[in-house]
């Protein structure tokens, strides 16, 4: 079984860890593996990295780093026969969390090389051709994960801080979404639309969301104030969001979401501008992605119907 790790050496906390990488070769020389490790030097290079082991007949991909660097390999995997892996090191690591995958350093290394894990087809979604496997969203989240990349320090307590700076310079803004045969106008704070049910570090945005289930989930939030948004809060991280009457969920292949201008759109956590109207697909099982031979089944849950949200 031919290997190959990419490793972020910029992601979450992989710029202190400086024995990381010879760490992982130990790894791969104790084992045996017949693997290589190399690193990322720049945005997108772990593109051509995935692309380049695709190439060289690796069945695995394992990614040391966080959801964006999970990103950018999955998109030269979807549709090949290679399987992700995931090492996260992520400041959220969303769909890790998800699919409950270890998150400690040396069992996630041990289920990359377990020759019995077995590889699960998920799904995957785009948004104007932009790939995503967790989520992507506009408004509010896109503006706090546009500050928060530029910060040298992150995890919980730094995202917490920057969610509530860009709290306060908040706007909202009507959005017509299309989608699971409905046509909407909202007020709105963000959308999201999600793969798996959680963005990262326990916050569940759409609580019973499942990657193989040919679906996402769309959930908009309504405009807030600063004590409505402490309960919506407390929701997000007990898995009770779509409760909320401020809170709009559907679920279908496909969604159109019109806003009223271009602007700042994120995928995995990765932020880009892009056009006023957007374009979200669901590509039904197209990455394998790595997960324990005793993980179980996921199983499709009903939606709650949607509510339009309160302004």
């Amino acid at each position: 079984m031919k290997l190959r790790f990419i490793l972020n050496p910029c992601s979450g906390r992989n710029r202190r860890r400086t024995w990381l990488a010879p760490y992982i070769r130990e790894f791969i020389a104790a084992r045996g593996l017949d693997a290589e490790l190399v690193a990322t030097t720049h945005p997108g290079h772990a593109t051509a990295l995935a692309a380049a082991a695709v190439a060289d007949g690796c069945e695995r991909v394992v990614v040391v780093g966080g959801d964006g660097t999970m990103n950018e390999a999955a998109q030269a995997l979807l549709d090949t026969p290679a399987a992700l892996g995931l090492v996260p090191c992520g400041s959220g690591n969303g769909l890790a969390r998800h699919l409950r995958l270890p998150t400690a350093l040396p069992a996630a290394l041990a289920l990359a090389a377990d020759p019995a894990a077995c590889a699960v087809a998920i799904d995957t979604g785009t948004v104007d051709g932009r790939p995503f496997c967790n989520a992507m969203g506009c408004g509010f989240d896109a503006e706090v994960g546009r500050r928060f990349n530029r910060l040298a320090r992150r995890g919980l307590p730094a995202y917490a801080r920057t969610g509530f700076a860009a709290f306060r310079a908040r706007r909202s803004e009507w959005i017509v979404i299309h989608g699971a045969g409905r046509s909407l106008a909202l007020p709105t704070l963000l959308v999201a639309v999600a793969n798996s049910d959680e963005y990262g570090n326990g916050a569940r945005i759409a609580p019973g969301a499942r990657v193989d289930d040919g679906l996402l989930d769309l959930v908009a939030i309504g405009p807030v104030g600063v004590f409505s948004a402490l309960p919506l809060i407390a929701r997000l991280f007990l898995g009770t969001l779509d409760a909320s009457p401020r809170v709009c969920r559907l679920r279908a292949d496909r969604f159109l979401i019109e806003r009223p201008a271009a602007g700042l759109i994120h995928t995995d956590g990765e932020t880009h501008q892009a056009g006023a109207t957007l374009e979200v697909r669901v590509r039904p099982r197209s990455l394998r992605l790595l997960v324990p031979a005793a993980s179980p089944v996921l199983r499709p849950e009903p939606v709650p119907p949607c509510a339009a949200a309160s302004p």
